[in-house]
């Protein structure tokens, strides 16, 4: 598999983009009532998604080193991969989201779309394909049912 960023560290270099493009620029920023709670329920909703999705990988005891899915022992298709075959990707981007609105700056959501592209492209495609080399038509029968992010 070509993935040689952790999404961990992804996230970080996102989030420290974000940060410096809302306090560089002086132009985008917005600001409204109530804009710390509804980034606070986004970054909350990200996390809970986030563990909730690492809790069924650990549950069906499959790894969840998204670097090798090699060494991945089972498909998990159960809770909220139901819903999404990415819920801790989603997670991810949820969490993005409440960042980028608590740092309120427009510019911010074309580093969510540019996250979006990039996870998609560089970590959730060849990792499509390493599953699909994996459980074969179980996989391509989930990737038939679920969608790739909601």
């Amino acid at each position: 598999m070509n993935t040689k960023i952790p999404p961990p560290l992804q996230i970080l270099i996102v989030v420290l983009l974000m940060w410096g493009s809302s306090y560089l620029l002086t132009t985008g920023g917005f600001d409204f009532q109530g804009q710390a709670y509804v980034a606070g329920l986004f970054a909350a909703c990200g996390v809970v998604i986030l563990v909730i999705a690492i809790f069924s990988f650990r549950e069906a005891q499959t790894t969840v080193n998204p670097l090798d899915p090699s060494e991945t022992t089972k498909l998990v298709v159960a809770g909220l991969y139901k819903f999404t075959r990415n819920p801790m990707y989603l997670g991810q981007l949820l969490l993005l989201t409440g960042i980028a609105i608590w740092l309120g700056n427009i510019f911010n959501v074309l580093l969510l779309l540019l996250f979006v592209w990039y996870i998609t492209l560089f970590q959730i495609k060849p990792e499509e394909e390493a599953l699909e080399k994996i459980f074969n038509d179980d996989y391509r029968a989930y990737k038939n049912r679920v969608r790739r992010w909601l």
